[in-house]
């Protein structure tokens, strides 16, 4: 293997200072302009390339984000971890993705990420809980921030889509057609990450009059736990007490409650129940499903947690607006 290029091997090609070559590759550093463009042509010319390692020694940054998921079965967080990645990239960081699961749980995943001294960790998932952080040896890790979902936590920033805005709008959408008889499929029930949909939902109904609403509960955010849970709740409900409207918490969710009433019920939407979902996700503009849905404002959202972790806006709570998409299910 042919000998990596050292910052003195480009001082020599460049004819300055090992110092000139450092400051040439630090951000902000003071240095000419013709020093600089002296030095990255030299680099160029040995193939040279900065030990960030070393850097990270003497900056005390790492430039590497951890981002923390914990519910992959989610089709909406593909788009979005590509989204999050390429934008952490284009600021000269690097995304660490850790999987959270049955054998390594959210406060393994922060000890690691502390032991690799990433500048920052983003909870990017469903189950994460306050009582967690009271862990000690947790104390004094990397600032932590929340996306796409609410943060009951303090000091945890999060940015997410305006659920209120959101489930106001669908509801409007959903009353004007004439549904009075609703429910609402929601996904795992966490303490942190309460997402306020159902809570919304329900205060509209109860305002207009409505039956009260149906709860729905699946064991996650996947779409064969939307099956199953619209399965458990239709099969243990007599005809004249379903819902004419199942608003889900996620798109997934909506994907398996559409497979049940179609292929077991035989039910016709939207005519028989109106299915909608919520992050529009590629497959739900299918014509298999044409879902009715709620896009959220994922490019923002990410820019928005990115300019936060880069200290350019205050660490604050944010919610966005996006954007509700009207298809044939509802």
């Amino acid at each position: 293997m042919a000998k990596r290029a050292t910052a003195e091997d480009v001082a020599r090609a460049a004819g300055v200072s090992k110092w000139t070559v450092i400051r040439a590759f630090t951000p902000g550093a003071s240095i000419s302009e013709k020093s600089r463009v002296k030095v990255l042509g030299a680099a160029e010319q040995v193939n040279y390339r900065p030990n960030l390692l070393a850097r990270s020694l003497a900056t005390n940054l790492t430039h590497q984000i951890a981002i923390l998921v914990d519910d992959f079965k989610n089709p909406h967080k593909l788009p979005v971890l590509e989204l999050l990645t390429g934008k952490l990239q284009s600021e000269g960081m690097l995304a660490v993705l850790i999987n959270i699961n049955e054998h390594f749980d959210h406060v393994q995943a922060l000890l690691e990420a502390g032991q690799r001294q990433v500048d920052a960790v983003i909870l990017f998932g469903t189950a994460f809980r306050p009582e967690m952080l009271a862990d000690d040896r947790l104390k004094g890790g990397a600032p932590l921030y929340v996306l796409a979902r609410d943060s009951q936590i303090p000091n945890v920033p999060a940015v997410t889509c305006n659920s209120a805005l959101a489930m106001q709008e669908m509801c409007e959408h959903f009353h004007a057609k004439g549904y009075r008889r609703p429910a609402f499929l929601s996904g795992a029930r966490t303490v942190s990450t309460a997402l306020g949909r159902r809570r919304t939902f329900q205060d509209f109904w109860e305002a207009q009059g409505a039956d009260p609403v149906q709860d729905l509960f699946a064991a996650s955010y996947g779409s064969d736990e939307g099956f199953a849970a619209v399965r458990h709740a239709f099969e243990a409900t007599p005809r004249k007490g379903w819902p004419d409207l199942l608003m889900c918490e996620n798109d997934a969710l909506a994907f398996g409650a559409i497979d049940y009433v179609r292929s077991v019920l035989n039910l016709r939407l939207p005519q028989d129940i109106a299915i909608a979902g919520f992050d529009n996700t590629p497959l739900s503009a299918s014509p298999a499903y044409d879902l009715t849905t709620y896009e959220q404002p994922a490019a923002e959202m990410v820019a928005v947690i990115v300019e936060m972790i880069l200290g350019r806006v205050p660490r604050e709570r944010r919610a966005l607006k996006g954007k509700f998409i009207a298809r044939s299910t509802a």
